[in-house]
């Protein structure tokens, strides 16, 4: 699969010719983010760290709340790597620094060893001086201490003239069974696919900012199909994972969607066609998801308008339930409110609202029986409900606010505050 790259040095997204050489400066690493983050994970590297002339470790600490990165350059303690997982990052790219005792330390799944390399010699300082380490070597060495290896070689980074094959296949052997992203020269479709075939990941920086490679084209490249027409079926969930339908999907739809951030589909009928066109029930697209098999594509998108189905349902299986419901009913009581509603008197009354949060949150602490957690949960709920309507926050926020504090390694203690 393919592992967008985003260099920053001075605050700026910066591609360098062998880590060296400025080739070109892309500006805000902001938008890039938004966009390479349809792909799925994005690797952030901080270069001014990694050389010891800087940080930029603001910058970097709002990319983490943006989407999921995967943030190296410059982590050479756990104290760093622990730091930057508890601010959400999806991974820790460790490099030179990293040994046993170090990689002991930390979350096995959430690190990945980099290993930088010129002629299969491992290299230090931001690519400056060499450590006399064999590459094939410092892997079988730390295999067991990592979730992954990030393998660049350097005298093709940035170059645009391919990526070594070969070495690449000894690099994925020597890995066993951690996964392996390769990095240095990649610049083509059927790379990307080789090395999907071979097992690992390829991490792609100067050919998508040049244009060499198209995101869509990247994203695509390991799939295929055993349909006539070539497409691939493509199931549409919304932000939260719920199936809205099954469409399909082709080279040109999904380089308009990924281009354009729509659900735009493809089939024999009707070719081409956008997803609310003439209905309004438009989508933006969050995420392009290859599944397993490389011969189906996950769209995660945002609905919005009646629903997805051409009925007006929100889904092709009707109706969903449960708090996605509520929150939709909520919402759609908000806008129109019919002023006998207790819930438009419970928005309309913040003080009401609090002291019915109150009331419920105590009644559910003191429930004795299964029935009475069930019912006075429900009542509880539905005022979370209210009140998150109320400040206009989504459940998909309060979604991702979950997830993040699960990738928090360091914990607070469970203390009550009034014992505190």
């Amino acid at each position: 699969m393919i592992i967008p790259s985003i260099d920053i040095s001075g605050g700026r997204t910066v591609q360098l010719v062998e880590g060296e050489t400025p080739a070109l400066e892309a500006g805000d690493p902001v938008p890039i983010l938004e966009r390479f983050s349809l792909a799925g994970e994005v690797a952030v590297i901080d270069i001014d760290a990694a050389r010891g002339e800087g940080s930029n470790e603001q910058v970097i600490a709002d990319l983490c709340s943006r989407g999921e990165i995967r943030v190296g350059g410059g982590i050479r303690d756990v104290d760093a790597a622990i730091g930057w997982l508890d601010r959400g990052a999806a991974r820790v790219i460790v490099g030179t620094a990293a040994t046993p005792e170090l990689l002991a330390q930390l979350p096995r799944d959430r690190v990945i060893v980099a290993l930088d390399a010129r002629e299969g010699t491992v290299l230090s300082h931001g690519w400056r001086r060499s450590t006399g380490r064999p590459l094939l070597e410092r892997i079988e060495e730390l295999r067991g201490w990592c979730g992954g290896f990030l393998v660049t070689f350097v005298e093709r980074e940035g170059h645009l003239g391919g990526t070594d094959l070969e070495l690449a296949n000894q690099v994925i052997a020597a890995a066993g069974p951690v996964r392996v992203t390769v990095a240095g020269g990649v610049s083509t479709a059927e790379e990307v696919a080789e090395l999907d075939r071979l097992g690992a990941d390829a991490q792609v920086g100067m050919a998508l900012y040049t244009g060499r490679l198209g995101l869509a084209e990247a994203i695509t490249a390991p799939l295929r199909s055993d349909r006539p027409d070539g497409l691939w079926p493509t199931v549409v969930v919304d932000e939260h994972g719920v199936a809205l339908g099954l469409v399909y999907s082709g080279h040109e739809s999904l380089s308009r969607s990924i281009d354009e951030r729509l659900g735009v589909y493809q089939s024999r009928s009707r070719g081409v066609w956008v997803k609310g066109e003439t209905s309004g029930a438009t989508q933006e697209l969050i995420r392009v998801t290859v599944d397993c098999d490389r011969d189906a594509l996950r769209f995660t998108v945002r609905q919005h308008g009646p629903g997805f189905c051409h009925t007006g349902d929100r889904s092709c299986w009707g109706e969903d339930r449960g708090l996605l419901r509520l929150e939709r009913r909520l919402q759609e009581i908000a806008a129109s409110p019919t002023p006998s509603s207790n819930t438009v008197k419970l928005l309309a009354d913040a003080r009401l609202l609090a002291a019915k949060l109150r009331e419920e949150a105590a009644e559910l602490a003191d429930a004795d029986t299964e029935d009475r957690v069930v019912e006075e949960a429900a009542d509880l709920l539905y005022m979370i409900m209210v009140r998150l309507v109320s400040a206009g926050v989504g459940l998909d926020r309060v979604a991702a606010a979950l997830d993040a504090r699960e990738r928090k390694v360091t914990r607070r203690p469970m203390v009550a505050k009034a014992d505190r």
